[in-house]
């Protein structure tokens, strides 16, 4: 299949970073297409020497296995090409149409890895140069907005150019490995269904943690902060894979009806129910690994007496037959011990416990990183007395061991997913829509909100508030069970 692969904003951090060392993964492993050309456009002026000099330098800063050998890299090179486009000029749209049109590749994908504030004008110019005949798809990288109305007009942009089909919003955490595992997990084993219900499951936590803070970029994440970063997106997208009703096929339309489903039957907020169920913090300055670190006011480009979030905790039910009741207890925030990533099913406990020590309940923990696996705890007997006591045991999988010469990287499955057509790890329109239209009464109460974020010590799991959030429905906190 021979593809032409454009990335928008080539040269910017999302290119090189994340896509190309995705690229060329997908590369090493033979994955990718044969036939193909990566085209990168930015406002500079570049050879296509010098930008495979460029991406050569910054692959210095992927880690040590990832990194290509000299003979690689020049074999990698020889698919990579750079055009100075000005995005708002419309001769530079019909100069790319050239381009693609000279060779008359199979599958197009236009990769826009730029600001989001340039969507609009790219999918304009992109719809009235003709680069949206069916064989291309138009790949749109988050934020998608910061609220409800923005995410509309994004759309509508989109939508006047592109049909839905042909219009791909990524999520990368949709792409990683645990996650494509957990919805095998669910559909491809009869073990969980007849559990996976309010009668069996006491509450579901939702953990994205990260140790970094937010370096350079205090400018950007002060306008987004961690709600719209994390929640809005990444957390709601889990929350719906563990939550929904099993599709009628793996068709992508059937997968994300059933996950629009539990994006409509959210618990909706209300003022009072924002002061109860949600907590938002602010880090201050701390240790993290045994460094100290600043608070965020103190990092760099953060406005002066910013009331921005970098920590939210909040709970949700999904009101429906199977999950009426059971808590939905999502949280992400930086600047807390560790880089971790897990969803922690807690079952209900025994109805009438017989043996000594059989107070713990059964869980499923589903690691999504640094570690990809599932563990699965359980009460077992110990000793000689093994008819009275019991003790916790857990088995664990973990696909990197397991599976290690076939896993791939969240964006190295998007971007071939992309190129091959296949849409179920991508989020649609009415889906994107829903989760901000249920996260924006969040927003309004907090911007009109006086008291600001509760500050929380770096190193720290958040501000105590988020533990007594959980203590009201008789849980805690996976670390401090």
């Amino acid at each position: 299949m021979a593809f032409d692969l454009v990335l928008f904003g080539g040269t910017g951090d999302l290119t090189w970073r994340k896509l190309m060392p995705a690229l060329f993964q997908a590369f090493r492993h033979g994955k990718l297409p044969a036939g193909g050309r990566i085209l990168a456009v930015a406002r500079d002026e570049r050879s296509d020497d010098d930008y495979r000099a460029y991406i050569r330098d910054k692959f210095s800063g992927v880690e040590e296995a990832k990194q290509p050998s000299d003979e690689e890299y020049a074999r990698f090179a020889s698919l990579l090409h750079y055009r100075r486009m000005d995005l708002a000029q419309p001769e530079h749209y019909q100069g790319l149409k050239g381009w693609i049109d000279e060779r008359g590749a199979d599958t197009v994908v236009l990769f826009l890895a730029t600001s989001p504030h340039l969507f609009p004008v790219i999918c304009d110019q992109l719809g009235q140069a003709g680069l949206n005949a069916p064989h291309m798809r138009v790949v749109l990288e988050k934020p998608l907005g910061h609220d409800l109305a923005s995410a509309q007009e994004i759309n509508r942009v989109v939508r006047a150019a592109f049909r839905e089909e042909q219009a791909l919003r990524i999520d990368h955490y949709l792409g990683k490995p645990a996650v494509q595992n957990l919805m095998a997990l669910r559909f491809g084993n009869a073990l969980f269904e007849p559990l996976w219900r309010r009668e069996s499951i006491a509450n579901i936590q939702i953990t994205l943690a990260e140790s970094i803070g937010v370096g350079t970029r205090g400018d950007f994440y002060d306008r987004t902060g961690a709600l719209r970063d994390m929640i809005q997106n990444h957390a709601l997208q889990l929350l719906t894979i563990l939550a929904m009703e099993p599709p009628s096929s793996n068709d992508a339309d059937a997968i994300r009806d059933e996950k629009l489903k539990v994006l409509r039957s959210l618990k909706p907020f209300t003022r009072e129910s924002i002061a109860r169920d949600v907590v938002r913090g602010q880090y201050k300055a701390g240790t993290i690994d045994g460094r100290a670190v600043p608070g965020y006011l103190d990092e760099v480009k953060v406005p002066a007496g910013s009331r921005c979030e970098t920590y939210v905790a909040l709970r949700t039910e999904v009101q429906n037959w199977r999950w009426a009741g059971v808590p939905f207890l999502l949280r992400t925030g930086k600047r807390l011990p560790g880089r971790d990533a897990q969803i922690v099913v807690n079952f209900r406990p025994v109805p009438h416990p017989i043996f000594s020590g059989a107070t713990r309940a059964n869980k499923l923990v589903i690691k999504l990183q640094p570690e990809d696996g599932l563990e699965l705890h359980l009460l077992a007997a110990k000793g000689a007395m093994a008819g009275e006591v019991l003790t916790p045991v857990f088995l664990d999988l973990d696909f990197e061991k397991t599976f290690a010469s076939e896993r791939v990287g969240g964006y190295e499955r998007l971007l071939l997913d992309a190129l091959a057509g296949r849409l179920n790890l991508f989020v649609r329109s009415d889906e994107q829509e829903q989760a901000w239209r249920w996260v924006e009464p969040i927003l309004d109460a907090w911007a009109e909100d006086t008291v600001g974020p509760r500050p929380y010590v770096a190193g720290s799991w958040g501000p105590p508030a988020a533990s007594a959030l959980v203590a009201r429905d008789g849980c805690v906190w996976a670390e401090e069970e």
